[in-house]
């Protein structure tokens, strides 16, 4: 049987940060992935925003990683030459009730510390994107957009470099707890076979409770609920008719953000996600929510026509709170207090996940480091 001292569970972008990461200081680390190439569910379905951190309590996991890992993820860009772009970002406010609210979170975003954001006038507005309708905004200079692929790539690259290997095609099956760590049972293409790993590191993403059940660690409060967003893409010459980030007042709860529009890289524009709450992971969009998206964006985007709109893709988030719940954190827990020593659970890592991921790397890897002393 093999032996390694870190295993790693899923090849999204915040498994590929932490396996990165990790490389840095340790050795004979192994990321096992079950599709045949890394970033295949939540990483690639997403509307690749870099956040700036402010929908989240102050002090809270997912503001904390976001913050700190925006200044790290634009840094990590420029040295890597990864395509991004520091677009900037609007929440706007359409009437005087939202206004309030625009208010509300404006001082929660300062409360946390994104020190660059400006509440603005509709003249202010106006100068910046001419071709939208608010009567306020919270204006976010420091939000942009990255090619969340090349991203993954870089990190691949990097862990790879320095000696990690990635198992692609390779599934995880059973962890039994022995006294030195885990003994892991994997199935690749061709048959199950057992690695002995001191420290495991569940980054499963959607399967990331049950990863965490079949360990043998099962909490009611880790259970995952699936919320479906899709996404539609403006087509043509519409597409270009705005410059930034345009983001509604966000609703109660944050189970999503609000549909919202996302210039890309390439040029053109997308609508989404909405969120739904689902049983089963379908990435399947369906065309006859056109007219509701058309409705809901063109509150702040009035030049839009519903024959603008066309079905691109779907994603699906895993959250901790389900429909009407208050706000759950991110899980990123050391189970050793559990009877699982040496067991590293991420759980309900949904959005600001991508700008957060080198943040969260970071943590595990201060969680892993007393495990080596």
């Amino acid at each position: 049987m093999e032996s390694v001292n870190i295993t790693i569970i899923g090849a999204g972008v915040v498994g590929l940060s932490i396996a990165a990461e990790l490389s840095k200081y340790h050795q004979d680390i192994i990321l096992i992935e079950k599709y045949p190439s890394f970033g295949q569910e939540i990483s690639s379905r997403n509307s690749e925003v870099i956040h700036a951190g402010i929908y989240y309590p102050a002090g809270s996991l997912k503001t904390r990683t976001c913050i700190e890992g925006r200044v790290l993820l634009y840094e990590f860009c420029a040295k890597n030459d990864i395509p991004h772009r520091k677009l900037g970002k609007l929440i706007v406010a359409v009437n005087n009730q939202e206004i309030k609210e625009l208010e509300k979170l404006f001082a929660d975003g300062c409360n946390n510390a994104v020190e660059d954001l400006k509440l603005i006038t509709k003249n202010e507005i106006k100068e910046l994107e001419p071709n939208i309708k608010a009567e306020a905004a919270v204006y976010s200079p420091s939000t942009g957009i990255v090619d969340t692929h090349s991203l993954m790539k870089k990190l691949a690259a990097h862990f790879e470099s320095r000696g990690g290997l990635i198992a692609y095609n390779t599934e995880f099956r059973a962890a039994a707890k022995v006294k030195d760590g885990f003994e892991i049972t994997v199935k690749d293409n061709k048959e199950d076979f057992k690695v002995s790993s001191r420290i495991l590191v569940n980054s499963a993403g959607l399967n990331s409770y049950k990863v965490s059940a079949m360990v043998g660690l099962v909490k009611n409060e880790y259970k995952l609920k699936f919320c479906k967003g899709d996404y539609f893409r403006v087509s043509g010459a519409k597409s270009r008719l705005i410059n930034r980030l345009i983001y509604p007042v966000p609703k109660k709860h944050l189970t999503g953000l609000g549909i919202h529009a996302t210039p890309d890289l390439a040029g053109s524009l997308r609508l989404g996600p909405d969120d739904q709450y689902v049983e089963e992971i379908n990435y399947e969009v369906n065309p006859q929510k056109a007219r509701d998206f058309y409705q809901s964006a063109r509150r702040f985007l009035p030049f839009l026509k519903p024959q603008d709109l066309a079905a691109d893709m779907a994603g699906i988030r895993p959250k901790l709170q389900g429909p009407g719940e208050d706000f759950r954190d991110f899980v990123i827990q050391d189970e050793t207090g559990n009877g699982f020593e040496g067991f590293i659970n991420l759980i309900g890592i949904e959005s600001p996940g991508l700008t957060a991921s080198l943040s969260i790397a970071k943590m595990v890897g201060e969680i892993c480091s007393p495990f080596f002393n």
